[in-house]
């Protein structure tokens, strides 16, 4: 658990990290360098939870290089809904998620912290819109969890 006194907001008891894949941890199906090693020692502070679409179909290469297994969503389109549902049921209070595109605008929004990263696929205007905090790439975003008083920093009215 993290857990962030942010003044003006409150204490907010972080417990999961949601992650979009692609164009996140990911571009073009493959794990950005270095995010495995920051992935591992995240897990010692939160539940880390993936959402993918698969849309490269390698997103088993990418569950062998982070020992764990990515949730799918379900094909025929949702993604947004399918993404915001996925927070609710963990109990968006407790949650930060991290996401670059149109499809994690709903999920940046029910997440208690939502951090929009820029990365090589770029940023989604709505994505950024949506967000508490924007980053240069996804090492910046598990960064900020792993020394949570930059968020407090960032994120204090």
């Amino acid at each position: 658990m993290i857990e962030l006194a942010i003044p003006g907001r409150g204490i907010i008891q972080l417990e999961y990290a949601v992650f979009d894949v692609n164009g996140t941890l990911a571009t073009d199906g493959l794990l950005i360098y270095g995010v495995a090693e920051q992935i591992a020692v995240l897990r010692g502070k939160l539940a880390v939870r993936l959402l993918t679409a698969d849309t490269h179909g390698k997103q088993v290469e990418i569950d062998q290089q982070l020992t764990f297994t990515a949730d799918r969503l379900k094909p025929g389109g949702r993604e947004r809904e399918q993404k915001a549902e996925y927070i609710f049921v963990l109990g968006a209070h407790q949650v930060v998620a991290i996401g670059n595109g149109a499809n994690d605008v709903d999920m940046l929004k029910a997440a208690a912290i939502s951090i929009a990263v820029i990365g090589h696929e770029g940023l989604s205007g709505e994505a950024l819109a949506a967000a508490d905090v924007v980053v240069n790439d996804i090492h910046d975003a598990i960064d900020l969890l792993l020394n949570p008083k930059r968020l407090i920093a960032t994120l204090r009215r």
